[in-house]
C-alpha cells in the first residue's frame, strides 16, 4: 500500500501527479480520431442477367425494370441500384446492417423466381450472389498448358478448380474469363431463304425444336427393363 502512505504523507504530489492524468487524459480525448461513416460491410446483394444480343435500351426495359419492380418490395432494403448495358443486366441491393445475408438472398430468390415467367425467352436465368459484382477482384490466376488446348484447359479449370477455390473460406465467388465453350456456327444462304420465304428465325425455330432430348418411356418384361430416349442432339 505503499501508493497511499506516500499520498496521505505527501498530498501536494499526490494532487500533482492526479492533475497530470487528467490533462494527459483530456489530450488523448480531444486527439481521438472518431469516424463519422465506419468501415463496415452491409449485407449487399447482386443479381446478373445476361440477354446476348439485346441492347442497353432493351436490357433496361425488358429485364432490369421487371426484376425490380420485383425485389423492391423485399424487406429491409436501404438501397437498390442497377445498370444495364448491352447484354447484361445488373442490380445491386443493400439491406440493412441488422438483415442477414442468407435471409435476404432466399427473399431476393423467392422474388426472383415469380419473375421468370416475365424475362425473355432468350435470356438466361438471373444469377443471385451475396456480393457486389461490381467489386475489384482480389486475385487474378492465369493458366496455360504445352499439352492442353485452351477448349481442354477451360474444361479443365471449370470442372476442377472453380469448386475448389469456392470453398476456400472468405472466397466470395470464382469466375473464369476468356474461357473456351465448345460452339457450332452456321452460314446461311440468302438466296435459298428468300426462295424459300424464309427468315434467320424460321431457322433458328427450327433448330430449338429440332435439338432436344426427351424421355420416351420404358419397356418392362418379367427378367429386364429398358430406359428409352430419342437422341435428337445436334452434334454436327
Amino acid at each position: 500500500m505503499w501508493l497511499s502512505d506516500i499520498s496521505v504523507r505527501r498530498p501536494v504530489l499526490a494532487t500533482v501527479i492526479n492533475a497530470l492524468l487528467v490533462v494527459f487524459g483530456l489530450l488523448a480525448l480531444l486527439n481521438v480520431s472518431v469516424r463519422e461513416y465506419p468501415d463496415v460491410d452491409p449485407p449487399v446483394i447482386s443479381v446478373t442477367t445476361d440477354y446476348p444480343g439485346a441492347s442497353a435500351a432493351v436490357v433496361e426495359t425488358k429485364i432490369t425494370q421487371v426484376l425490380e419492380n420485383r425485389i423492391s418490395g423485399v424487406e429491409g432494403i436501404r438501397s437498390l441500384s442497377s445498370s444495364s448495358r448491352d447484354g447484361r443486366s445488373n442490380i445491386t441491393v443493400e439491406f440493412t446492417l441488422s438483415r442477414d445475408v442468407d435471409g435476404a438472398a432466399n427473399d431476393v430468390r423467392d422474388r426472383i423466381s415469380r419473375a421468370l415467367d416475365d424475362l425473355p425467352e432468350e435470356a438466361y436465368p438471373p444469377e443471385v450472389s451475396k456480393a457486389d459484382v461490381d467489386a475489384s477482384p482480389i486475385l487474378w490466376m492465369m493458366f496455360s498448358s504445352d499439352r492442353l488446348t485452351p477448349l481442354e484447359l477451360s474444361d479443365y479449370a471449370d470442372r476442377n478448380l472453380v469448386d475448389r477455390f469456392s470453398a476456400i473460406d472468405g472466397v466470395s465467388a470464382v469466375r473464369l474469363s476468356g474461357e473456351r465453350r465448345p460452339a457450332m456456327r452456321l452460314w446461311l444462304d440468302r438466296k435459298a431463304l428468300a426462295a424459300r420465304r424464309l427468315t434467320v428465325s424460321d431457322v433458328e425455330q427450327a433448330l430449338r425444336g429440332q435439338n432436344v432430348e426427351r424421355p420416351a418411356g420404358r419397356l418392362e418384361s418379367s427378367e429386364r427393363e429398358f430406359t428409352l430416349r430419342t437422341g435428337r442432339s445436334f452434334s454436327t
